[in-house]
């Protein structure tokens, strides 16, 4: 894994993001010397949507709920 200070960084951001994407490799990004940050290519495999079909609306959805305790209604 490559390391990077992160002034290094900041000057070679966008270089280093491409680095990272067409290479697929991780960079480690440090702060004197100690590790801060990260950098892994995105998996496009990966499904992003995991909660998908798994919610269930109970009537409407728009109006209040308890509108017959509202007072401003009364």
């Amino acid at each position: 894994m490559q390391t990077l200070s992160v002034s290094k960084f900041k000057a070679t951001c966008l270089a280093v993001l491409e680095d990272v994407r067409k290479q697929k490799k991780r960079v480690l990004i440090t702060k004197r010397g100690k590790p801060i940050a990260e950098i892994i290519p995105a998996d496009h495999q990966k499904e992003d949507v995991p909660l998908k079909d798994t919610v269930t609306f109970l009537g409407d959805i728009v109006s209040p709920v308890a509108e017959d305790e509202w007072e401003v209604l009364k």
